[in-house]
């Protein structure tokens, strides 16, 4: 446990994790959908979901072979996770608009 305490926000283990069947307007909330349909999106891609972060200053990486344990395709459509930081080394928020998941 003192091992995990020592880890810094800023490592990139420690960034969130944003699977495409979050968002999938096309998925139930079984599926893995997070949002709310009327907020999703038709099959997103992992690369659209980190251009959409990067492109509002948000620090993120791509992991084209990860896959979401929920998702039966195993098709390259639907391969990727993105890691997206959301608090700095200090402990305070990379950008306040965005303070949660």
């Amino acid at each position: 446990m003192a091992c995990a305490a020592a880890r810094s926000p800023a490592d990139q283990d420690r960034f969130i994790c944003i699977y495409p069947a979050y968002l999938n307007n096309k998925k139930t909330i079984a599926e893995g959908r997070r949002i709310p349909i009327s907020k999703a999106v038709e099959n997103p891609t992992a690369t659209e979901i980190q251009d959409v972060c990067s492109a509002v200053g948000l620090n993120v990486f791509l992991e084209k072979n990860k896959m979401y344990s929920r998702e039966w395709n195993r098709d390259v459509q639907y391969r990727g996770r993105v890691r997206v930081q959301l608090k700095q080394e200090d402990g305070s928020l990379c950008l306040v608009q965005f303070p949660s998941r």
